[in-house]
Formats: structure tokens, C-alpha cells, sequence
């Protein structure tokens, strides 16, 4: 047979089609125009909620686990906090009931001492509540802004606490809103006593650190981590007996005769919510009697006419 006459076509199991680089370049076109087409006209848009809808199902299911296991993971954790802060408010109503079943009978023990000593009562200390509003733009500051004022009966210089001890005080008055510097204002500074050792002295705000600072102590001054200060009622502000602050740690410094006292304030002076707002020691006193006249002033020679 002439080899001509045979038939050289690939049989159609092994025929080609077009090249691959043919092939990449209409798929390519055609994404492009598919992706082309969708962000205008998304015409892929019910496809895809089709899609989501049937396979919804299937992923709440593959989430199950994982949400069942953070579940877990969070109901533990919630419950080691619940039990951890029931401890710490039972603790704190043990010592509250024995302070409270104190107090009555230190109660009569002064009223009996000040009839010996002849001393007048203790000054009552009226106050109502208040809510801090938000805190003051300024960022150099530490003031909030309270919801009582003028109109209240709120006056400059009132002392602002909460549950835990001293906030700061009402420097501003507006008739319905009021500005209360906190402890922690670099420019505040509070009377206070060190009730371990009946020592006084005063503590500033240290805006840097969210604390207070207890200055102007000898380097040798007996105070230690974890005395308490509390006001000491002698500038006219603060009723004596205020929770100020913990002392956290002292600092001897070579270099200086004072040491340098770092203190945590007691109330929550960054996210109080709710305050008391005492009226000032100074409104409740009885007002100073008037300066008696001068007596003449004695002349050489005799008595001034």
C-alpha cells in the first residue's frame, strides 16, 4: 500500500483542542468580564444568597462546637469571678457586722466622755446623693461633672465621696450641673491623718500615676506600706474620718531629707458613678463673733480722748 494513501489524523481519543495559552486567555476574559459585569450590574447577587441559603445550615451546625466550647470556657470563668467576689463581700460583711455591733456601744462611750469633758457634740454631716454626668475635656485634669447645682443646694468647696472613701471636692457651681476635682488633680490637696500613728500631714494628687502623693514627711517618718489615711477635719472641709487613701509604698531618697510617699486614693476616683456630696464642715459651724473694738492707744502723757 502506498504510503500516500494513509489516513495520518490522530484517532478522536487523542484529537487536541485549542492550546492552553488559547484557553487562558478566554477564561481570563471571561472572569474579567464576569467580575466586570457583577460590579455593576451584580448579576451574581442571587446566586450568592442562594449559595448562603443552602449552606447556612450546614455552618451553624460547624459553629456549634466552637460556640459550645467558648460558652464553656466563659460560664467558667464568670463562675471562678462570682465565686471570687462573693468571698470578698462576705468578708467585707463579716467585718462591717462587727463594726456595726461597735459602733453602738462606742457610741455611748463618747457621748459619755464629751458630758465628762464638756465638750460639745460632734457636728452632723448632711449630704444627698448625686450621678457623675462625664468627665471634664481637659486632659491635664482629673474632674468630673455631677447632676446637682445651684439649684440643689450644692455649694463651692463641698466635699464629694462614695462608698469607698474621698472623691475629691465641688470647686465649680453652675445652677444645674457642678465640676468636683478629684483627689487625683495635681492641683488638690487634702488634709489627712495616718490612723496607725495619729500622725498628720497632707496629700497631693499626682495626675501622672492616678494616685496621691503624702509630702513634706521626714525621711525617718514612721509610715509604712498599708497605713490608712483618712481626713483629718482640720481645714474646715472634710468631716474627720473620710477614707482618703493607702499608703503604697515609701521612698528614702539619699539625696533628700523627705521621703517620697506613694499613695492609693480609697474611692473609685477614675469610674465612680454614683457620689455623696457632704456639705462643707466650715457651713455648719457657728459663725466667728466680731473683732472687739481696739482699746485706745496709750500717749505719752495720758490716755488718747
Amino acid at each position: 500500500m502506498p504510503l500516500g494513501t494513509l489516513d495520518r489524523t490522530p484517532p478522536p481519543f487523542f484529537k487536541q483542542g485549542p492550546s492552553s495559552l488559547s484557553k487562558l486567555m478566554v477564561f481570563s476574559a471571561l472572569a474579567l468580564f464576569l467580575m466586570v459585569a457583577d460590579a455593576r450590574f451584580r448579576i451574581t447577587q442571587p446566586l450568592r444568597a442562594a449559595v448562603a441559603t443552602v449552606l447556612y445550615p450546614v455552618q451553624w451546625l460547624a459553629l456549634r462546637p466552637v460556640l459550645g466550647v467558648r460558652m464553656a470556657g466563659e460560664y467558667v470563668e464568670s463562675l471562678t469571678a462570682a465565686q471570687a467576689r462573693e468571698q470578698a463581700v462576705r468578708k467585707q460583711l463579716a467585718e462591717q457586722s462587727l463594726r456595726a455591733n461597735q459602733t453602738e456601744q462606742l457610741a455611748l462611750e463618747n457621748q459619755q466622755l464629751r458630758k465628762m469633758l464638756a465638750l460639745r457634740e460632734r457636728l452632723t454631716t448632711p449630704a444627698q446623693a448625686a450621678e457623675v454626668l462625664y468627665e471634664a475635656a481637659d486632659p491635664y485634669t482629673r474632674k468630673v461633672i455631677i447632676d446637682k447645682g445651684l439649684a440643689h443646694g450644692i455649694e463651692a468647696g463641698s466635699p464629694v465621696i462614695d462608698d469607698s472613701g474621698v472623691l475629691g471636692q465641688v470647686t465649680r457651681v453652675h445652677p444645674l450641673i457642678s465640676e468636683v476635682t478629684l483627689v487625683t488633680d495635681r492641683d488638690q490637696a487634702v488634709p489627712v491623718l495616718n490612723t496607725r500613728t495619729g500622725v498628720r500631714g497632707i496629700a497631693y494628687g499626682d495626675a501622672s500615676s492616678g494616685g496621691l502623693e503624702l509630702r513634706y514627711m521626714a525621711a525617718n517618718a514612721d509610715v509604712q506600706a498599708g497605713d490608712l489615711l483618712t481626713t483629718s477635719g482640720v481645714d474646715g472641709v472634710y468631716p474627720a474620718g473620710l477614707p482618703v487613701a493607702k499608703v503604697e509604698r515609701v521612698e528614702k531618697r539619699p539625696d533628700s531629707a523627705f521621703a517620697r510617699i506613694v499613695c492609693k486614693p480609697q474611692g473609685l476616683a477614675e469610674g465612680a458613678r454614683h457620689v455623696m456630696v457632704v456639705r462643707p464642715v466650715s457651713a455648719q459651724m457657728p459663725p466667728r463673733p466680731a473683732p472687739e473694738d481696739p482699746p485706745a492707744a496709750v500717749k505719752k502723757g495720758g490716755l488718747r480722748k
